[in-house]
């Protein structure tokens, strides 16, 4: 299939213009300074709802054996737990080649477990990094203690990644999906919670046709299909361009209950639906039409 074309070349190139060191900070090994119970909640919103706009919090990276962490700086001293995403690469992919788009959503609040293997279409090392979090949130002696907010947890990836995305989002754990440009081998049915699937108008790996497959397929989940025009299938690789704002605002409006950002896929109002400059085909499933703006 043409979706297993390798990775390698594009992104070993990448690897080496881009630092390993996250922009606004590292990561601490000190024990948190903050122990206090912390509480679920959207953080600080981007400035006048702008989700590609850098986030509030300064970020850090942990780098480990089988995942790679991206997340607020501060975290041991934060006032609330923060909402997980777990990542998958594309094909012979490192998290370093998504470096700015992680960074990103960990500039928006969230902790970002993305998971260092190439070869993630199982999805296992993305459900190790729940586990993890699991065991840090639990640790006295971790930053994490009392800040990850476990009930909130999105599965994202690209290509080979997107398609353990989908397998991930059969896990109970798992409150929204965010597929980019997933390679065929996943089964949506499996899935049961939200989906929002990205394509590229330009993709000639994954081709559009192939996303929207999975989209027709998720009849019994609310499903938004969106397909960024004149994106190919590397646009996501290093700066995100396009595909970061709409992929801070899923997650913000599933895992942070942001109400601003609902209004972006859902209601009459839909964003992204108004929004032909940035996007080729928007559509929204029957499901996804009734859900509405507004949370109840």
């Amino acid at each position: 299939m043409l979706w297993r074309r390798s990775l390698l070349a594009p992104l070993a190139a990448l690897t080496l213009v881009l630092s390993v060191s996250a922009g606004a900070g590292t990561a601490s090994a000190s024990a948190p300074t903050g122990t206090a119970a912390a509480t679920p909640g959207p953080p600080a919103a981007s400035s006048a709802g702008d989700f590609g706009a850098p986030g509030p919090y300064a970020t850090a990276v942990e780098v480990g054996a089988i995942t790679t962490l991206y997340y607020p700086r501060d975290i041991a001293d934060s006032d609330r737990r923060h909402p997980v995403i777990v990542w998958g690469n594309g094909t012979n992919g490192t998290p370093l080649a998504y470096r700015d788009l992680l960074l990103h959503w960990a500039s928006q609040g969230f902790i970002v477990a993305a998971a260092n293997t190439p070869q993630s279409n199982l999805g296992i090392s993305m459900r190790a990094g729940i586990d993890m979090l699991t065991r840090r949130n639990a640790d006295p002696g971790s930053i994490f203690l009392h800040r990850v907010d476990l009930e909130h947890i999105g599965a994202s990836g690209h290509s080979q990644g997107g398609a353990a995305a989908i397998v991930v989002g059969a896990d109970p754990r798992i409150d929204a999906i965010l597929p980019i440009q997933p390679g065929p081998l996943a089964d949506i049915n499996a899935v049961h919670v939200p989906a929002l699937l990205l394509a590229g108008q330009k993709d000639s790996i994954v081709f559009p046709f192939l996303v929207k497959a999975f989209y027709n397929a998720a009849d019994h989940i609310p499903a938004v299909y969106g397909e960024l025009r004149g994106a190919d299938h590397f646009t996501v690789v290093g700066d995100p361009g396009p595909f970061a704002a709409p992929t801070t605002a899923w997650f913000r409006a599933h895992l942070m209950g942001d109400r601003t950002a609902r209004t972006q896929f859902f209601g009459t109002g839909c964003g992204i639906c108004a929004d032909t400059a940035t996007w080729s085909d928007v559509r929204r499933n029957a499901l996804a039409l009734s859900v509405p703006a507004a949370t109840p």
